[in-house]
């Protein structure tokens, strides 16, 4: 790689997973526009996650960062962010019993509108024509015109993800993530649920209120700190023109950031050594994470850590492993092992949604509960035999009342999908198994403790 960076040097390397667009005249302009409006968020509110990574490093807080596989424009609305909102308020709180150590939030959503793709082209009927891209490139009805990649969804895009993150803010800083009132999380569809984890989530919060009286009766005074949480944006940095459309110069001097997400990661189909996602990566100042499956070497994981992080800073890598349940043992020792002889510092997440996909008799696309929470317990497994530390969980969920992940303490069977299957693209952990999977984290996290 050149040693000279610039927001664009990108474009001298191989760029994968880039839409190809009819009016490159059109993109142009539509860039341009959108480099001349705001950022969506500061180069403090990325230092301070940068910060917070690397408390993670340390083992002294924990990652959790979930949402949807990708955003669409049409569920810009109220409830479908705020139950999201709400469903990791309640996971965090669940996790943080186990943890007993800070629980960073951090949402796949307010920019996760690009997706890769396996192919470029889909058939249906006979018909053959451009895949899916995400809302910010194409639409999803497979329609010649639906699929023709528009610039001016960049806008759109963009729009929607300030719309997002402008509420997102003011419900975690506006009282709405009150520890004093946890009820204020509840999801309209599980106020009456009677599952087990609900159930338990139930007890906690009672049990938490219980805490909190306590302190503030000793202390004779509330306290400010349980009134608010600091909640970060993620989303996969795939559409380079648009990423560097949202790439500034820090007032303080100090350096470019992408400042249209906080946390953005490389996807396991683009971090190519020499190819332009790496290279845009390598010269922005946010904290960043790279996506990594079994097709990785050691030496390859090693070179690619050096061109993300050459100083080895604390805070600055995060590497999110996601192999599938009958892999992952024999594929993610040699990794782990590699970054520590290496003494490479990184915080190990683990991904258990996207190596544990399998389509049904009828080619509907799932994931089986149990393979996913195997993953999990395996990769924490794995990470203390080999003396590595897992401090983060990247998942897919929604906190909307699908059938999308059989299994489960419902025990979703493939007939139950078609009842509420709405995921465009992957399959997503709905309001129960998404808390089941948070009270697995915090038993795994209070075994470390002693």
């Amino acid at each position: 790689m050149s040693q000279t960076w610039s927001p664009t040097s990108w474009k001298n390397f191989p760029a994968a997973q880039q839409p190809l667009y009819p009016d490159s005249g059109q993109l142009s302009a539509v860039v341009k526009q959108i480099k001349t409006l705001p950022p969506l968020v500061t180069s403090w509110e990325i230092d301070r996650l940068h910060q917070d990574i690397a408390l993670a490093q340390r083992g002294q807080a924990w990652l959790l960062q979930g949402g949807d596989c990708a955003e669409t424009f049409e569920q810009c609305q109220t409830e479908p962010i705020a139950s999201k909102l709400k469903l990791l308020l309640q996971m965090s709180l669940a996790i943080v019993f186990g943890a007993r150590k800070r629980i960073i939030r951090v949402g796949r959503m307010a920019g996760q509108y690009a997706k890769p793709r396996s192919s470029d082209t889909e058939s249906q009927g006979g018909v053959t024509l451009p895949c899916y891209r995400g809302d910010i490139v194409n639409g999803y009805s497979f329609t010649p015109e639906a699929r023709i990649p528009d610039p001016l969804r960049l806008l759109r895009g963009y729009e929607r993800s300030a719309l997002t993150l402008n509420f997102v803010r003011a419900l975690s800083e506006g009282g709405f993530a009150d520890l004093h009132h946890p009820e204020n999380w509840n999801l309209l569809f599980v106020n009456t649920a009677k599952g087990e984890a609900a159930e338990r989530y139930k007890e906690l919060v009672r049990s938490l209120g219980d805490s909190i009286r306590f302190m503030e009766t000793i202390l004779h005074e509330s306290t400010p700190e349980l009134k608010r949480v600091d909640f970060y944006t993620s989303h996969e940095a795939l559409h380079l023109d648009y990423e560097t459309a949202l790439t500034r110069e820090s007032v303080r001097g100090i350096g470019f950031y992408n400042m249209g997400t906080h946390f953005p990661w490389i996807g396991e189909r683009t971090r190519q050594l020499g190819g332009a996602h790496l290279e845009y990566f390598r010269g922005i100042r946010n904290p960043v994470a790279v996506k990594i499956g079994g097709s990785i070497q050691p030496e390859e994981l090693i070179e690619m850590i050096d061109k993300l992080n050459p100083e080895n800073k604390p805070g600055r890598l995060t590497l999110i492993h996601r192999m599938g349940r009958n892999k992952i043992e024999s594929q993610l020792p040699p990794l782990i092992d590699a970054v520590l002889r290496e003494q490479k510092t990184v915080l190990w997440v683990c991904d258990p949604m996207h190596g544990n996909t399998v389509s049904t008799a009828g080619g509907r696309k799932t994931r089986r509960f149990d393979d996913i929470v195997d993953e999990l317990r395996l990769s924490f497994a794995i990470h203390r035999a080999c003396g590595s530390t897992l401090g983060g969980a990247h998942l897919e969920l929604t906190g909307e009342d699908v059938t999308e992940c059989v299994g489960g303490s419902r025990g979703l069977t493939e007939s139950d999908l078609e009842s509420a299957y709405q995921t465009q693209l992957d399959p997503r952990l709905n309001y129960e198994q998404a808390l089941e999977i948070a009270f697995e984290i915090s038993n795994q996290l209070s075994q470390q403790r002693f």
